[in-house]
């Protein structure tokens, strides 16, 4: 097992990767009172056209199906898994992304019962033709009370509208036709090909011994057998860097409109890379957008925005993009004010003492973060995927420049790289 320490945050990681290409990452915090576990596979929702393992052809399955297999997981043949962890005093729960499917635990006690329970219970699949049908009404239920969620549909609104052929336009669980058309089979295939080990990371923070912990998973997975790691071919449609359409727009019985501004940008393959611009776009839409930026108060002044103004940036090494938004009173000037706004990074420099500010208050955010099991534990899974150091990018904030900030942010925005998309007010009837 490998350990590393990290002087300047004080902090002491186990790392090891098993022989079934399982990764193992402990972060023993005997400080804290609650400890956090979770297993992760690198498969999410974009992944839908792929090779399955023992095959040669490329096939492509249903829109919905990481999220449906991230259900079926927790239903045995003759329990439901969330009784273990109950009983155990622990609490359970799951959550699939574009990029990943992530199963988790938080408990104050019995971990090692609690950490053997994971890995078992998404070690042994059960399906079967009549509970795949079962849950076919229970998701669908979801994907119905999520269309209901006028936030829920301009966020897919605005990517729906950057995107023109990728999965990332698409519903996470899928849509109530697409789930119909799962079968057992499907999963099974999904299961083999994406939950092998060697494409997973377990990741525990809290109270624990790492050796004891460490020689508890080892003996876990010894008693299993697995396939010869498959090296899984995964496909994905090219896409241009414009914008599929420059708006849209939909109408929902809401009170007030809302207006989604979306950057539609460059995924960077490179790790260094990737993480230097994640860093930067987080740390200059908090600048611009947060309470107290200038263009937050723009908005404001101009009664456009009501407090619920919201902006994040979404990285993954397949695709990137930004999105700007909220509840507006006019979302047809809300959108025109927002692409100036965009439109004027092309020429925008920074001061150093404002620059200097960012810095601090992100390195106080990441600070933050890392006094909370399940924040590191989430995080250090995600950035594993990604072949990027979680502890290691307190530096790399540390590094960035002036000159790197105004450089990422006069080439942000181009010509055919924004797009608008609108949830108006249904007009009654």
């Amino acid at each position: 097992m490998h350990k590393k320490h990290y002087p300047q945050i004080k902090e002491t990681v186990y790392r090891e990767t098993l022989p079934n290409g399982l990764r193992v990452i402990l972060v023993p915090k005997n400080e804290m009172a609650q400890t956090y576990g979770v297993f992760t596979t690198d498969y999410g929702s974009i992944d839908q056209s792929f090779v399955p393992i023992n095959s040669d052809e490329r096939i492509t399955v249903p829109d919905g199906i990481a999220h449906f297999l991230e259900h079926k997981l927790f239903e045995k043949e003759d329990r439901d898994v969330f009784q273990d962890f109950t009983k155990n005093g622990a609490s359970a729960n799951a959550f699939t992304s574009f990029t990943k499917t992530a199963y988790l635990f938080s408990a104050t006690s019995e971990v090692e019962k609690n950490t053997e329970i994971l890995l078992d219970f998404v070690q042994t699949p059960y399906f079967s033709d009549q509970s795949v049908e079962k849950e076919k009404g229970i998701i669908a239920q979801e994907i119905q009370m999520y269309d209901d969620q006028p936030d829920w549909r301009a966020f897919f609104g605005i990517i729906a509208t950057m995107y023109n052929a990728h999965p990332v336009k698409i519903d996470i669980a899928g849509t109530v036709d697409s789930i119909q058309l799962i079968t057992k089979e499907d999963l099974y295939t999904c299961y083999h090909t994406f939950y092998h080990p060697s494409n997973m990371t377990v990741t525990l923070v809290g109270q624990f011994d790492p050796e004891q912990m460490i020689a508890l998973i080892k003996k876990n997975q010894a008693q299993k057998s697995f396939e010869k790691p498959p090296h899984i071919n995964r496909f994905y449609p090219e896409e241009e860097l414009k914008v599929a359409k420059a708006e849209d727009a939909i109408e929902m019985p809401v009170a007030v409109a809302k207006c989604m501004v979306g950057i539609k940008e460059e995924p960077k393959q490179d790790s260094q890379t990737f993480i230097k611009e994640e860093l930067l776009a987080d740390m200059l839409l908090d600048y611009f957008y947060s309470k107290s930026g200038e263009y937050y108060q723009e908005l404001y002044d101009k009664d456009l925005i009501d407090g619920s103004l919201g902006f994040e940036s979404e990285r993954q090494k397949q695709f990137a993009f930004s999105v700007i938004g909220g509840n507006t009173s006019d979302p047809d000037k809300f959108a025109e004010t927002v692409k100036l706004q965009l439109d004027s990074f092309k020429s925008y420099q920074l001061r150093k003492e404002d620059f200097e500010r960012m810095k601090r208050k992100m390195i106080g955010g990441l600070l933050r973060d890392m006094n909370s099991t399940s924040e590191i534990a989430n995080q250090v899974s995600q950035y594993q995927m990604l072949d990027i150091d979680f502890f290691e990018l307190l530096p790399t904030l540390e590094s960035l420049s002036l000159q790197d900030a105004n450089q990422f942010l006069n080439n942000w925005i181009k010509d055919d790289n924004v797009a608008v998309f609108q949830v108006k007010i249904a007009e009654a009837s």
